[in-house]
């Protein structure tokens, strides 16, 4: 997962926008091989839904909820309700929040710290998005990942539509289930996260980028679709309600493709290889050179190719930053330009990315933080 708390953007002049980091791909007749990252995607011409395609339905049934909710009264999210199904004690329910907030604390130190400048309420749910997300995560990449069956994750799905519907199952469900009740959250992008568990149990390879996005949608993109309705639209924003979601989707999906590109040797050592294997080909790589582990041109090659690609949705991404709500804006920023500085560093490994982990250290994440906060700072862009 992207281990910290994103958002998404895609409008209809964004998508083509965020389409076009999406190549094509190169067995099908009567379309230019992907021999630069930023091909303008064929989907329109393929009338085989690609996966960028059925991301951005979710995209746009979110984007809705919002505007629905933008095109009445604001809520006055302080009021408390008289009626919170499953869960009625306020003390209780204070704790549950406060116990995710010490959750995002321990877990994602900076995050947490950006979230302090957000309003008590919007903090609040943000936190208990983030353990929820951390909790689905460790289903499979825990301590007891070994023993996680399907039927464990369908059992973890039902209890995600409980809390949906007002019926927690523990003290952290309350938070979430309260959450969800004030904000127009859907549930598909916590049931898509779901599904990016169930790949992990199953498939270990993925064939081309089109398979590799849908699995960085569900396991990162959709933290975003979740968090925007909580981090909120400035209301002085000129830009579509898709376009930051675009943006949120975009962030996401550079997070994961970080992650990807930062744990090649960590998930080899486990007989996994989540980078392109068609990709791999075209640079004359296979499962075995990553297995060996060599830096090799080749290797170099590609890698400076995927880093590219990555930053093209980084790109992408900032485009929507300014265009959330004023307090929310400094723990995204913070988060963005933190995880981009993961690039830099593998390219300052020289592209070892087999026994050398690529991070930020303390100087440079300290200073990325006024830095993030001067850009939070900033209006509304021009961005439509």
């Amino acid at each position: 997962m992207a281990g910290v708390l994103l958002w998404v953007v895609s409008p209809k002049g964004n998508a083509t926008a965020l389409l076009s980091l999406i190549p094509r791909s190169v067995n099908k007749p009567k379309k230019r091989s992907f021999k630069r990252v930023s091909a303008i995607s064929g989907a329109v011409a393929n009338p085989v839904r690609s996966s960028e395609q059925r991301v951005y339905d979710v995209v746009l049934k979110q984007a809705a909820l919002v505007k629905e909710q933008r095109g009445r009264k604001a809520l006055d999210l302080e009021k408390r309700s008289e009626k919170t199904d499953g869960f009625t004690d306020w003390d209780l329910l204070n704790e549950a929040y406060d116990r995710c907030g010490e959750v995002c604390a321990e877990y994602a130190k900076t995050f947490y710290l950006g979230t302090l400048l957000m309003t008590p309420e919007r903090r609040r749910a943000v936190w208990a998005i983030y353990v929820w997300c951390r909790r689905t995560d460790e289903l499979v990449d825990g301590p007891n990942a070994s023993h996680i069956t399907p039927r464990a994750l369908d059992r973890w799905e039902k209890r995600l539509d409980d809390l949906f519907e007002g019926r927690p199952y523990d003290m952290l469900d309350a938070a979430l289930s309260d959450t969800v009740s004030k904000y127009p959250v859907d549930i598909q992008p916590f049931k898509d996260m779901i599904e990016g568990m169930r790949l992990d149990l199953k498939k270990s390879r993925y064939m081309n980028f089109d398979e590799l996005y849908l699995y960085c949608y569900y396991v990162a993109g959709t933290v975003g679709l979740m968090s925007v309705p909580v981090m909120g639209i400035a209301p002085e924003s000129k830009a579509s309600v898709e376009s930051v979601y675009n943006s949120a989707l975009a962030l996401g999906i550079a997070n994961q493709l970080t992650n990807i590109l930062r744990d090649v040797g960590e998930d080899a050592r486990r007989g996994r290889v989540y980078l392109p294997q068609d990709e791999l080909a075209r640079f004359g790589l296979s499962d075995d050179d990553i297995f060996r582990g060599q830096v090799t041109d080749r290797w170099r090659n590609f890698m400076k190719d995927q880093i590219k690609r990555a930053r093209m949705f980084f790109d992408e991404a900032e485009k929507g930053v300014p265009e959330l709500n004023p307090a929310s804006r400094w723990p995204v920023w913070a988060s963005l330009l933190l995880y981009r500085q993961i690039l830099d560093a593998i390219e300052e490994n020289d592209y070892n990315n087999f026994n050398k982990r690529a991070y930020v250290g303390k100087v440079k994440k300290f200073a990325s933080l006024p830095v993030a906060y001067g850009r939070a700072l900033m209006g509304t862009s021009k961005f439509i």
